[in-house]
């Protein structure tokens, strides 16, 4: 009879454990989450996680995790792992989500490597989509070696804004030494 109320208890105690730890595990939210585990979260609505660091007044800096407006194809409710940020070659620390990583050629060889590419589908889902606003396709650029990889990232270098040219029209001046040459504010 002692044994039955303690298997009964023991029963409930295990229910209410399960459901706290599903309610707990199953509403990520970006901004209750620390310095430690923001990057490259994924929240249950399916927005990416960022760090974010603010300057108080005093000159303190606070590290805040915030929610972007970047969805994710397939992950939701996602801390990622060490073991993934190691094989991709990721730090937990990084400010903000940008392509900029694409462009260096050792991250570029651990984001492809096998441990990463098909193990870590939360890592490699955020740098598909940010290869591909750069204009790249990233299972492209991981097959690819040498000189044409090198390429590929030049095709993210120029994919940026131009400069624009001159306002004020050229005049073609012959015969000009350095000597003789207008001023620029001057009349052309």
């Amino acid at each position: 009879m002692n044994s039955f109320y303690f298997l009964k208890s023991l029963l409930v105690c295990a229910l209410i454990f399960a459901f706290s730890v599903e309610a707990t595990l199953g509403n990520i939210v970006c901004e209750n989450l620390n310095k430690d585990s923001c990057a490259f979260a994924v929240s249950s609505s399916g927005k990416r996680c960022v760090l974010e660091k603010n300057v108080r007044r005093s000159g303190k800096e606070v590290f805040v995790c915030t929610t972007s407006q970047i969805d994710t194809d397939q992950v939701t409710n996602w801390i990622e792992s060490d073991r993934c940020l190691k094989a991709c070659g990721l730090d937990r620390n990084v400010l903000g989500i940008s392509s900029d990583s694409l462009l260096d050629s050792n991250f570029m060889q651990k984001l492809c490597s096998t441990q990463c590419y098909t193990g870590c589908p939360n890592i490699v889902d955020l740098y598909f989509n940010l290869a591909v606003g750069e204009g790249v396709y990233l299972p492209s650029l991981c097959q690819t070696d040498g000189d044409n990889k090198r390429r590929g990232m030049s095709e993210i270098r120029s994919s940026g804004n131009v400069a624009p040219g001159p306002t004020v029209p050229a005049k073609l001046m012959v015969d000009v030494s350095p000597a003789m040459a207008p001023s620029p504010t001057g009349p052309f």
